[in-house]
């Protein structure tokens, strides 16, 4: 049942008013003055108001200018009841912003059909006002970025934490998660026919790991460990299709993350298979220092296996070329610890 808020001072009119639109089946509040009204309205939120012009206290302009600054009632249908009928008097009524006009005497039907008419634009807008604002917070809440996705995951994750040298997943083991590394550093290798292990990837903080195939559980290609204590948080690939499905904007950002990955990918193959031993040594320090470190000149602790590994040569043959490096003056070596004391030198090795 709609509630009417009927302002008018007029005793029988109001009382004959209230009874009219009660048996219309209209809940009605009564109110003999504007400064009442004003409460009433504040305490009762009602539906729709109907308000003389002409009354003491506080006049129907003056009622509807208060309700018009009230963010609770500025929303609610406005009536003008009057027996005014000049131009200027309806003129000003309407630039005040009521939604009618109603002047006496009126019949049963043009009160009805008013208050009816204003009662159904007020509720198309109330739809339309809460459908854009639906549009408006699920517009905001889309996945547009790979930034967005990562928050996503950030939220909606679980979140795991590793050793330093434990394993997250083996090569062979169904690829059920893709995850995001929010502390640490992740090694990706395979192990050879010879059993001779081949880092394929190192993964710091706020990269994506573990994403071969985004949707289906198809196997690891490879083996993760922490060579960090490893914080981060994994997204179950059943949660992530609903994600895609929904989200086809992030599709783009993650096929594009996966042909990166594999340009990335084909130019280390063809650097390990053309490069020099020493631009493989020096751009392997490099890239460990660049995943490891905040700065690529602070000392890097790693093993020279696993910079063999990543270089793709012989553990003695790094060693050997690292000692020439440091009698060079581009690194310093003290136990497992390297420092870059050359960085550009480094980098423009061939």
């Amino acid at each position: 049942m709609k509630t009417i808020l009927l302002i008018e001072d007029d005793t029988v009119l109001r009382e004959n008013t209230a009874e009219l639109l009660e048996l219309s089946n209209y809940n009605v509040i009564s109110a003999s003055n504007g400064k009442t009204g004003v409460v009433k309205a504040n305490l009762v939120l009602p539906d729709i108001i109907i308000c003389d012009i002409l009354m003491p206290e506080l006049d129907g302009y003056g009622v509807l200018n208060t309700l018009a600054k009230n963010s609770d009632t500025k929303y609610i249908p406005f009536i003008f009841l009057s027996a005014k009928t000049e131009c200027q008097d309806i003129r000003k009524g309407m630039n005040l912003g009521a939604d009618d006009y109603i002047t006496k005497p009126f019949s049963e039907d043009d009160l009805i059909s008013a208050i009816e008419s204003r009662l159904a634009k007020t509720d198309i807008l109330k739809e339309i006002r809460e459908k854009n604002l639906n549009n408006l917070e699920a517009h905001e809440n889309e996945i547009k970025t790979l930034n967005d996705f990562k928050n996503y995951i950030n939220d909606n994750g679980e979140k795991l934490k590793y050793d330093k040298d434990k394993i997250i997943y083996n090569e062979g083991d169904h690829s059920n998660y893709i995850y995001l590394i929010v502390k640490g550093v992740v090694k990706c290798h395979k192990l050879d026919e010879f059993g001779k292990e081949l880092t394929t990837g190192l993964y710091k903080e706020d990269d994506l790991l573990g994403y071969l195939s985004l949707t289906e559980s198809f196997p690891y290609q490879e083996t993760a460990t922490a060579i960090k204590d490893v914080e981060m948080f994994g997204i179950l690939k059943n949660d992530l299709k609903n994600v895609l499905d929904t989200n086809h904007k992030i599709t783009f950002e993650l096929i594009e993350l996966l042909t990166n990955d594999l340009t990335s990918v084909k130019e280390e193959l063809l650097q390990m298979a053309y490069s020099s031993v020493n631009k493989k040594t020096a751009n392997t320090i490099l890239k460990f220092a660049e995943k490891l470190n905040k700065r690529p000149e602070d000392p890097i602790k790693i093993s020279r296996s696993d910079l063999a590994s990543v270089a793709g040569i012989a553990t003695e043959t790094l060693i050997r070329t690292m000692s020439d490096f440091k009698k060079q003056g581009l690194i310093a070596i003290e136990g497992r610890n390297i420092k870059i004391l050359e960085l550009q030198k480094l980098k423009d090795i061939y």
